[in-house]
């Protein structure tokens, strides 16, 4: 019999395993005194002990603040196998397999993050083009993609697509607890 755990079930948990797997023969080949080796093994092991621990939290802030640094423990490691081409101990070609895992990696955190929070702000999807190529949208749009059935309909939330934040207000408070002054008899 084979026990699961919830965060075993995720995609995006299996995949950060893969990756991994796949980083062990990159760190064997490297001298174990250079630096990006231990940064890359670092990183690489952070991202699914994050998304374990996000997984098993209750509440969706801290659900997201996990998965987040499981997002930015990817962009790490993207980022090391990027020196590792520079420093010149891989190409460019032995490197390929490992980044297009942690693009996929790093988009399933990202959808992750956004189908746990409701009052993020995200950006649309554009068309970006470096150098001298043309950008094909003057400006990027950025707009809360999540609705929620507290948010107020304000001007300023509606102008900006911004979600606004539900505060208790003193009426909500539970009917056995009175509010006074500090000088009140």
């Amino acid at each position: 019999m084979h026990t699961s755990l919830d965060h075993e079930k995720l995609e995006v948990y299996q995949a950060s395993v893969e990756f991994i797997t796949w980083t062990i023969p990159v760190l064997d080949r490297l001298p174990a005194n250079a630096s990006v080796r231990n940064q890359l093994d670092r990183a690489s092991t952070s991202i699914p002990l994050n998304i374990a621990e996000g997984n098993g939290k209750f509440t969706s802030p801290d659900r997201c603040r996990f998965f987040d640094n499981a997002r930015g423990s990817a962009l790490e490691s993207a980022a090391c196998l990027d020196v590792l081409v520079a420093k010149r101990f891989f190409g460019t070609g032995e490197i390929e397999p490992g980044k297009a895992m942690l693009v996929r990696i790093v988009s399933m955190l990202f959808g992750l993050i956004r189908a746990n929070s409701d009052t993020r702000v995200f950006e649309e999807p554009g068309s970006y083009q470096a150098g001298a190529e043309k950008q094909t949208s003057g400006r990027s749009k950025i707009r809360n993609t999540n609705t929620s059935k507290n948010q107020k309909s304000d001007k300023f939330t509606k102008r900006y697509g911004l979600s606004s934040v539900t505060y208790q207000r003193r009426n909500m408070l539970p009917k056995n607890i009175q509010v006074t002054a500090p000088n009140a008899r």
